[in-house]
């Protein structure tokens, strides 16, 4: 089940983190803390692959909220999607541990915002993930000028490099749909 809980607590403290004047720039890096909790383990008492993926839901509201995006995002009627994603897991996190996630901008082009995204416990990285992730309208993906213009960011820009611009050269080769 979703955790909707979590979810609308962890919006509740980033709108009043927001108000206390602890925002984030596009440029920064965010961080939450969260408990890994007994709903979020499998059946080796570790959390989840596919609860990861939903707790990282937490921290893109987290940025998206202290940034501003939240705001114009409401205004404009506007919502969120994830497009691809891939992720690696390097360490276990058990229940209970104390974990920090962090969400940043990788890079941005003309349609897509790719956000890099880390879970920390104990000062190491247990898994990093980095997100295809766009701003839709009436269902569809707008261009991300758009949305930096409604943000006043207009000439701002963060092009792909890197292993982030490698995953969407690699991912371009992919066959969709998916082959037999």
């Amino acid at each position: 089940m979703y955790p909707f809980y979590r979810y609308t607590k962890s919006i509740v403290k980033a709108v009043v983190a927001q108000k206390k004047g602890d925002t984030v720039d596009f440029t920064d890096t965010a961080e939450m803390q969260f408990r890994c909790s007994l709903t979020d383990i499998d059946n080796f008492f570790e959390m989840n692959n596919g609860r990861v993926f939903t707790l990282y839901d937490l921290g893109r509201t987290d940025f998206a909220v202290r940034s501003g995006l939240g705001q114009a995002l409401l205004k404009h009627r506007w919502g969120l999607v994830v497009a691809g994603s891939t992720i690696q897991y390097r360490k276990r996190i058990r229940a209970f541990d104390l974990v920090t996630i962090k969400t940043r901008i990788a890079a941005v082009d003309e349609r897509w915002i790719y956000v890099e995204q880390s879970m920390w416990v104990k000062g190491k990285p247990c898994s990093s993930a980095l997100l295809r992730t766009g701003v839709t309208k009436g269902g569809r993906v707008i261009e991300t000028q758009k949305v930096l213009d409604a943000m006043g960011r207009s000439n701002w820009s963060l092009p792909p490099t890197g292993y982030v611009a490698e995953w969407i050269e690699s991912d371009s080769h992919r066959p969709w749909p998916p082959q037999n």
